[in-house]
């Protein structure tokens, strides 16, 4: 089976020097746009890649397979607590309390990301159980 990559961003992040191999889709700049997008588009059996956790929880229940960037799958039993510490990080935030932003991507994050990725696809397959 041959899978399809494609990519979802804002205009705001449009580059002309995108590969002809790449398929992209730029929607609004308005800051949901993009997740709409993908929620309106996305079918059960695909997979997403994203960092948004809102986006994953609202994509869960419809059989679609969603994971972070860094190699995390998320789940619906552990959803909850992510969206609960989003929703604390918000309200810090609103109260002028600011944590640091996320680490960068590392090796260790890349190799996950590509281990989990080939377990997913090679599920999908039938390759491993």
């Amino acid at each position: 089976m041959k899978f399809k990559f494609f990519f979802v961003a804002s205009f705001e992040h449009y580059q002309l020097s995108r590969s002809q191999e790449e398929k992209w889709k730029y929607v609004d700049p308005h800051k949901e746009a993009a997740d709409l997008y993908i929620a309106n588009h996305v079918k059960p059996g695909d997979v997403v890649v994203t960092q948004d956790i809102g986006l994953a929880s609202l994509l869960l229940n419809r059989n679609v397979t969603v994971m972070s960037e860094r190699g995390r799958l998320y789940k619906e039993d552990t959803i909850d607590f992510a969206l609960e510490g989003r929703h604390v990080s918000g309200k810090q935030r609103r109260k002028g309390i600011y944590a640091k932003g996320p680490k960068k991507l590392n090796h260790e994050d890349r190799e996950r990301f590509v281990m989990l990725l080939q377990k997913i696809l090679s599920n999908d397959e039938g390759i491993l159980h």
